[in-house]
């Protein structure tokens, strides 16, 4: 397999939206799209252990170069054979380049032309990196997909500051895919570069023209899910996804909750990442076909029902709500890993459905019914 082989085929497209199902071939295997990969910044699943997340059925998972990089060091991690070595997840990992975590440590960095200086959270200690490096350090890590660094704005950046922004992501874009094309032969994980263009038309367009230009092996939409308003997401998601070619893997980062999925499946996204599944079960908040319930609160205290009568994961076949509310309450350890194998298999059946509904042309339908109930009306 060379660096630039196509790595997306299209299955079906439902007749009625955007909506796609398809396969993106990987050094190590075949993800299934529409597709979720859970978080797991450390290279792990907070609460969850490889073989569960096998068992459920996930194909690829999301760790951090940003985290990685601090701690423990991505050549300890080259040393133990990559993330794969390191962990022992056997499948595909997408690494996120840091740019987000990058963003949100606004007080702590300074991003220039070059590259991007920063204190580390951890300790202090003070950092540069350039888009070369990035690549460089998820090549230690032996990435399935790897991102481009990229600046990341929030909802309201004044459009001067995100014109800046674009022309700098664009370029690190470049330099990120020179970078990629000349790491070593036998390293094959394949580089996404992000569109950007913050929440105005004409940058969103730039940015979606140039990153088509660039012909990375997929693409991925940025700047998205950063505090704006329901509409406005579904706006300028509809806008960026528009114009992406057809053969390659879209990739849109950050949102987890079954609405904002159905809408980016609708307009053609292919695979997606979140905290919030893992991060609400450990909140003691827990999905259901009928929405989600708070495992805290007294009514659930004699409770012996599963915590979603219609799901079939282990969790639900052999525990109840009372009992999860017990853990809950005594603070066990075992409340988060349960509650987080339910939420992770409650998502991934979810892409498996859309992946049916899809297929049968009937995807608007599943999404009307499903949200119907999961929000009770309201959408």
């Amino acid at each position: 397999m060379q660096k630039t082989d196509k790595i997306f085929t299209l299955k079906h497209r439902d007749n009625s939206c955007g909506a796609r199902t398809g396969s993106i071939s990987l050094p190590h295997g075949t993800v299934n799209t529409p597709a979720f990969m859970p978080v797991g910044t450390n290279a792990t699943v907070k609460a969850m252990t490889k073989d569960w997340l096998d068992e459920i059925g996930f194909e690829i998972i999301l760790a951090n170069t940003y985290h990685l990089y601090l701690r423990p060091g991505a050549e300890i991690i080259r040393a133990a054979g990559g993330l794969h070595g390191f962990s022992g997840w056997k499948k595909n990992f997408l690494t996120d380049s840091g740019g987000y975590q990058i963003f949100s440590l606004s007080a702590f960095r300074k991003i220039t032309s070059d590259g991007v200086k920063f204190r580390s959270h951890i300790d202090g200690s003070s950092h540069f990196l350039t888009p070369e490096d990035i690549v460089s350090v998820q090549a230690c890590l032996n990435s399935d997909i790897q991102m481009q660094l990229d600046v990341c704005t929030g909802y309201g950046t004044e459009w001067k500051k995100a014109k800046q922004a674009l022309e700098i992501t664009s370029s690190w874009a470049q330099r990120a895919k020179k970078a990629w094309l000349e790491t070593p032969e036998e390293y094959q994980g394949k580089l996404f570069a992000i569109v950007q263009g913050n929440f105005y038309r004409d940058l969103r367009a730039e940015s979606v023209e140039r990153v088509v230009e660039l012909d990375t092996p997929g693409i991925a939409i940025g700047g998205l899910s950063v505090g704006e308003p329901a509409d406005v997401y579904n706006e300028f998601l509809a806008l960026s996804a528009e114009h992406l070619p057809d053969d390659k893997p879209r990739y849109v980062m950050g949102i987890g909750t079954p609405d904002y999925i159905l809408d980016a499946v609708m307009n053609g996204i292919d695979i997606f990442d979140c905290v919030l599944p893992s991060r609400n079960a450990r909140n003691g908040s827990l999905f259901t076909r009928d929405g989600t319930i708070a495992i805290k609160k007294e009514k659930y205290a004699a409770d012996f029902s599963p915590i979603d009568p219609e799901c079939s994961c282990r969790v639900c076949r052999e525990y109840s709500r009372a009992y999860m509310r017990h853990l809950y309450k005594n603070d066990e350890i075992l409340s988060s890993m349960l509650a987080t194998y339910h939420n992770l298999a409650f998502m991934n059946r979810l892409v498996e459905e859309i992946r049916e509904a899809i297929n049968s042309d009937t995807f608007l339908v599943y999404r009307k019914s499903f949200l119907e109930r999961f929000t009770g009306g309201k959408k």
